[in-house]
């Protein structure tokens, strides 16, 4: 595994275990403690698992802080819902904007990098961009309009 591949796991856990630690502490607390540490269990291997996932399919995840809320929802009482909706939401977006300029650098397409427009339909251009520039040929006209 190189280098890029292995910083870009290593952040996901780090987003991962972020998550976990900041709703940890609001798990049923009227829960026997063997469940508790049963929930905690459970709420830690989603978080991993959406992470990972994000991680190894960023393009094809859609909502991933709905998913991983769905999964863990069960585990909180109904007044820390709102609160652990809310974290969850802040922390996949956190580690979601780090996918997305790891894509936009060009570390999951094998380095190379892709052009910074949007098509029509508001999808990221799967173009190249030309060399030391930021847009492919077909949208190079923005680049000239920005400067």
């Amino acid at each position: 595994m190189d280098a890029k591949k292995l910083a870009i796991q290593n952040r996901m856990y780090q987003y991962s275990r972020a998550i976990y630690r900041s709703i940890k502490d609001l798990i049923d607390p009227y829960s026997p403690r063997e469940t508790q540490l049963e929930y905690r269990r459970a709420v830690l291997a989603a978080c991993e698992d959406t992470m990972e996932r994000l991680a190894r399919d960023p393009l094809y995840f859609a909502k991933p802080e709905r998913a991983l809320f769905q999964d863990i929802r069960r585990y909180f009482p109904i007044r820390a819902q709102a609160q652990v909706a809310w974290i969850v939401e802040e922390g996949v977006g956190a580690a979601v904007s780090f996918i997305t300029e790891q894509i936009e650098a060009g570390a999951f397409d094998g380095g190379v990098p892709r052009c910074r427009a949007t098509t029509r339909k508001g999808k990221p251009c799967q173009r190249t961009p030309l060399p030391e520039r930021d847009y492919c040929p077909s949208h190079q006209h923005l680049a000239d309009a920005a400067a």
